[in-house]
């Protein structure tokens, strides 16, 4: 049954984006602030199609974490579950996204649209420049720019691999860092179709503030998020 459940699902959550994508296309010549409340609705319509027919449910914690106004949010990437389901949890958010996903038609229209901030992640120094100038304004526009530090996406039980992306960020933007972690990866693994029931846990850790060296802050972002990840991962597992 998880098989047909699962193949369901990815069927009805393309189509819904698809949707979105044609559909709304009058929403890529709205106020961009319109068009990405119209984005957080798809998001929590695609969570509530995972819920309804995959049976997976989202609990979030410590929400009251996340400052208001503009803030960093770096965490853990498991899959691509929190690409979308992140999105309704913040006011405005600027996600960090591989620039490949720009070339999509209608898709990477709307994601200049939205000012998310497209990296490509092979021009070393230069992209890391590109991203630092593309964050500085959705910090100045009150926005929440959001990084998953690895870059890409990893088994729960990965060794962590954190990129500079995050602690460069955080050293040139003077606001606070909300870490994340999650459990995602055991419901919605990493190039897989099936879609596991069961509850995905995201949970929003204490702030750092700013001011931090590099190397200070990058060991505690590291250590609050493996180690709250790891809890979720084991919470997870014994629910199951």
């Amino acid at each position: 049954m998880i098989y047909v459940r699962s193949a369901l699902f990815n069927v009805v959550f393309y189509v819904n984006l698809a949707l979105f994508l044609v559909l709304g296309s009058g929403f890529y010549f709205t106020p961009r602030k319109w068009s990405i409340r119209a984005l957080q609705v798809w998001a929590r319509s695609s969570l509530f199609w995972l819920r309804v027919i995959a049976g997976i449910h989202m609990e979030v914690r410590g929400a009251s974490n996340i400052p208001k106004g503009s803030c960093l949010v770096a965490g853990k990437h498991q899959s691509f579950w929190e690409t979308f389901a992140i999105l309704p949890l913040l006011d405005d958010p600027a996600m960090v996204l591989k620039k490949e996903l720009s070339y999509i038609p209608f898709f990477g229209w709307f994601i200049y649209k939205f000012r998310m901030i497209p990296v490509e992640r092979t021009a070393g120094t230069q992209a890391l420049r590109s991203l630092v100038r593309a964050a500085e304004q959705a910090v100045a526009m009150n926005r929440q720019v959001v990084i998953m530090p690895e870059g890409t996406r990893r088994a729960p039980d990965d060794p962590p691999d954190y990129k500079p992306g995050a602690a460069a960020l955080y050293g040139t933007l003077g606001v606070a860092c909300v870490p994340f972690a999650l459990n995602s990866g055991l419901y919605w693994p990493r190039r897989q179709f099936l879609r596991r029931p069961g509850t995905i846990v995201i949970s929003f850790l204490e702030p750092i503030p700013p001011g931090l060296a590099r190397k200070p802050f990058q060991a505690r972002l590291e250590s609050a998020i493996e180690t709250e990840t790891k809890a979720l991962v084991a919470e997870g597992r014994q629910r199951s």
